[in-house]
Formats: C-alpha cells, structure tokens, sequence
C-alpha cells in the first residue's frame, strides 16, 4: 500500500488489442497489489466511486478492461497515459454470467442455494473459467463440468491458474498479448 489508508497510486498506458481498449498497468502498479491473479479495487473516476476488478496478463503484471462501463471513463483512446487512486475493496462485485453458463444454473435448480452460497470471488472464478476459451465445444464442456463440480461439493474450479489471462480475446496461452 502507498499510505497508512490503504490508498494505491496506479496507472499505465492504454493500448488496443483487436476490438478491445485496455489499460496495461505498469510494473510498479502491478507490484502493489497484494494478488498476481484478479483484485478488486475501489477507485474514483470522475467523481464518482466504481469498483474495478482488474485481471491478471499472466507476466506477473496486470490490466483493466476499459470496454466496461465502470472503467470507460479512464481513456478513450490507445496511446494514453492513465492514473488513479484506489484501495483494495472491501467486498468483491458480482459478476455478470454468461448466458450458457447462467441458463446451465437456471436449470440446475437444486443449486440454487449452493450458487448463492460462494463468495462473489469464487462466482469470477467460475465464470472466468468457463469464459476462457475460444473453441464452443471447450466452453460447452466447462458449463457442464461446472454443474457436475457444484453438486459435486467443490466451491471453485479445480487446477487453474488465477494469474494467467484468462480472456480469449486479448490472451494467447494464459498471457496478455503483446
């Protein structure tokens, strides 16, 4: 932490991969995250408090997407430098499911409980997990190993690494393209 308020100082530069706007956060700000996998943080960005989860590249550091709305606000185009002041946040957000995976969940109705029971961090993990692949019949597969896991007892996916960059879109074999 910067200071005895738990308050970070973080920033990087924002650059474009495919489609997608991101901020690739320097190598002292990654340092200062307790986590080389995912940590939510809470920040001001014009004013108004927003917590962000920023994701693990699989280099140790990490990055923000800027496509959500809770980060659009920090940059709008590649090339910019981008700071801002945060601090760990005291409750992580519920993340939005995919509708595969929300559909698989619906149906599962004797899960209903077990869902609700996981933290919100264990509910990213199982979404980023299902989220982390390109190929439809991998990601059908992970919705139903998700089910069969869940009423199996287990609170988390098994063997996957927390720090690799886990967004196909942006990552190539677990890290953030260069």
């Amino acid at each position: 932490m910067d200071n005895k308020n738990g308050l970070m100082e973080l920033g990087g530069a924002t650059r474009r991969i495919g489609d997608r706007l991101i901020l690739e956060f320097d190598e002292a700000s990654s340092r200062r995250l307790p986590s080389r996998g995912q940590v939510a943080v809470q920040g001001t960005i014009n004013g108004q408090e927003h917590t962000l989860v920023i994701e693990p590249d699989g280099r140790r550091g990490h990055w923000l997407p800027l496509d959500r709305p809770e980060a659009a606000a920090l940059a709008s185009a590649p090339g910019q430098q981008v700071g801002f002041t945060a601090q760990l946040a005291a409750r992580w957000p519920e993340t939005a499911l995919p509708a595969d995976l929300a559909a698989a969940l619906q149906e599962a109705t004797d899960l209903e409980d077990t869902w609700q029971s996981l933290t919100p961090m264990a509910r990213w993990e199982w979404v980023r997990w299902v989220k982390s692949t390109k190929n439809p019949d991998t990601r059908q597969r992970r919705v139903e190993v998700s089910i069969s896991k869940l009423r199996d007892g287990k609170r988390r996916p098994c063997c996957f690494d927390l720090s690799s960059c886990t967004d196909p879109e942006v990552a190539k074999s677990g890290k953030l393209a260069l």
